[in-house]
């Protein structure tokens, strides 16, 4: 196999998603591990748009790293008390480590396993065409009160974390 360059971008985009992750985990501070996260993200969406898939790249950086990622931060400093440096919960046991490592390489193991020994099918090349007009006729036409009920929930969720965030009056 020669390394193109879009290999390099896809092997480069995967590790620097895979580190952050690793700095969502491991970092000490929440506000940290919130940042790494919207890092996390952005590394996610660049390899959808390596992949070609320009729709669902947009959808994940406007969505998670943009929306979500922010509205995260907004909770965590509203309702941190005291200094952040400290604020994620000390790490688990040696024991737990453990136990988590060697469940994290049975399940890359398994995974490889499958993705090795899987028949895979011939490629075909996408049709061509508008595939968002497509995708948007169908969110604004056939499925609008699916989309516009998720859009109300989220308006819920929102409006209710800011009411708990916010506490009693008492």
């Amino acid at each position: 196999m020669t390394m193109t360059i879009q290999n390099l971008v896809f092997a480069s985009l995967g590790g620097i998603t895979v580190l952050a992750a690793l700095g969502v985990v491991l970092s000490k501070n929440m506000v940290h591990s919130a940042l790494f996260l919207v890092l996390t993200f952005l590394g996610v969406g660049g390899i959808y748009f390596n992949l070609g898939a320009g729709f669902l790249a947009l959808v994940q950086i406007l969505v998670y790293a943009g929306a979500i990622s922010v509205l995260m931060i907004f909770a965590i400093m509203l309702v941190m008390k005291g200094e952040a440096g400290g604020s994620n919960p000390p790490g688990p046991s040696l024991g737990s480590r453990l136990w988590g490592i060697y469940l994290a390489v049975l399940l890359t193991l398994g995974l490889g396993a499958s993705i090795w020994f899987s028949q895979w099918a011939p490629g075909q090349a996408a049709p061509p065409g508008d595939k968002v007009k497509g995708l948007a006729g169908l969110m604004l036409g056939n499925y609008v009160v699916a989309f516009e009920m998720a859009a109300i929930l989220l308006l819920l969720a929102v409006v209710g974390a800011i009411i708990l965030a916010k506490g009693d009056e008492k």
